[in-house]
């Protein structure tokens, strides 16, 4: 980066590799000549390197970009999250990856790039990890190394440290929008088509149980967020979350929980399966579990199938099918059962499974939509009601297709009970196809 702030996204120059040193120089002076034993606000450090900057003697001439740019940067260091500041004021950034201290990357417009600022020191980013966990009640060092948190905005935060990080501290961070994403939005980008919201809409309100799969950063948490939206606003919501970033709008009547590590001794922990356990008590309408990854699905799946109908989740995988294989193996892990009786309860318990993906142009699409309609010789039936189907490439390298209707509903019984109705929105997809 320039003296003047321009940002190149380069390897450091020995002009950078100065800055650096003033800004540690000019960082540590603040500190010796701050009182830290007591509460000191915003308006005092910002004061303080004010009075800093005016001693010319201190720094060396700059323009009066740098100026700013140092006044800016020296209250990131001493207050906020040092270098990466800056990455998380940028509203178009989705995820900032740290490894270690010389390498930062981070994603903007579904293009990932390396950052060309650095954390001065180890102690320094070691120095920010606290600052994140501590803010969150959360834990992290060489005896317990991995940890999920959050920031004060909602970001995700991953944290892996020594020893398990083996070149250094690694934290991930993903962002999501300071407003929430919508349904108009999802349509606007093409994520899926104006016939698939409709129709997942009523199922919402009817209380369908709705389990969303995907990989990784393929848009679970905000698909599941736009669907809470359709949530009757007079029912009584509960969410479980390892690190809380659900951002349920319009909802009265919400409980949010959020799971707790072990203390330095080892107790005290609060995890997902007894929070699961524990909303059962709660008179919810609706049970929504941020993800499940382990066994606490055996939970999820009992609550599924206890009368709180139109409960909603998440999990890892590449496909229906996968994301059914998935929640058989974290069930077994939580409790010894007969194959069949798992798949049997599976079957009962989850209606529709949403998979999501991203393609190779980055954007996020939702590429099928399956019903889960019994179990019979064994196996869960599951018959697919929209498939996302590619037409090609266009001028700009975009793919081209859309979300094609393969089926028709089988389980009715909820949309009926409901006073609701998907034979209309048929009518008027099967007249548009055949024009």
């Amino acid at each position: 980066m320039d003296m003047d702030g321009r940002d190149r996204a380069r390897t450091p120059s020995a002009e950078e590799a100065s800055w650096d040193q003033l800004l540690e120089r000019l960082q540590n002076e603040i500190l010796e000549k701050m009182d830290r034993t007591r509460e000191i606000s915003d308006e005092e450090v910002l004061a303080n390197i004010d009075r800093l900057l005016l001693n010319h003697e201190k720094i060396p001439p700059v323009s009066v970009a740098a100026r700013c740019r140092l006044r800016r940067e020296l209250f990131n260091e001493l207050r906020r999250l040092g270098c990466l500041q800056e990455l998380l004021d940028d509203e178009a950034v989705t995820e900032i990856m740290v490894n270690g201290t010389e390498s930062i990357f981070y994603e903007k417009e579904g293009r990932l790039f390396c950052w060309n600022r650095h954390f001065q020191s180890r102690k320094k980013l070691e120095d920010v990890i606290q600052q994140i966990v501590s803010k969150n009640n959360r834990r992290v060092n060489e005896a317990s190394p991995i940890a999920d948190t959050r920031l004060e905005n909602g970001s995700r935060v991953n944290i892996v440290m020594a020893p398990t990080a083996i070149n250094g501290p690694a934290v991930t961070i993903r962002r999501f929008p300071e407003r929430p994403i919508s349904m108009k939005d999802l349509l606007r980008l093409g994520t899926l088509t104006e016939d698939c919201a409709r129709f997942l809409q009523k199922l919402v309100i009817a209380g369908y149980n709705i389990f969303i799969s995907g990989g990784t950063g393929s848009g679970k948490t905000t698909f599941l967020n736009v669907l809470s939206d359709y949530i009757p606003k007079e029912e009584r919501v509960i969410t479980i979350e390892d690190s809380a970033e659900l951002q349920l709008k319009n909802i009265s009547n919400l409980v949010r929980l959020e799971t707790r590590m072990a203390d330095s001794e080892g107790n005290n922990s609060l995890t997902i399966r007894e929070l699961i356990r524990a909303s059962l008590r709660m008179r919810p309408d609706r049970i929504i579990v941020g993800e499940v990854r382990g066994s606490e699905a055996i939970d999820m799946l009992q609550a599924f199938n206890t009368g709180h109908d139109g409960s909603l989740s998440t999990g890892h995988a590449n496909s229906p099918e996968d994301m059914l294989s998935r929640l058989e193996t974290m069930i077994l892990m939580g409790m010894e059962m007969p194959l069949a009786a798992v798949r049997r309860q599976m079957a009962s318990g989850i209606d529709l499974i949403v998979q999501l993906g991203r393609i190779r142009d980055k954007s996020r699409k939702v590429l099928e939509i399956t019903e889960v309609t019994g179990f019979a010789q064994g196996e869960i039936q599951l018959s697919p009601l929209f498939v996302f189907e590619e037409t090609g490439v266009d001028s700009n390298g975009l793919v081209t297709g859309a979300l094609r209707r393969t089926g028709t509903l089988h389980c009715r019984e909820k949309l009926r009970a409901a006073g609701l109705s998907l034979e209309e929105q048929e009518r008027e997809v099967a007249s548009n196809d055949s024009q």
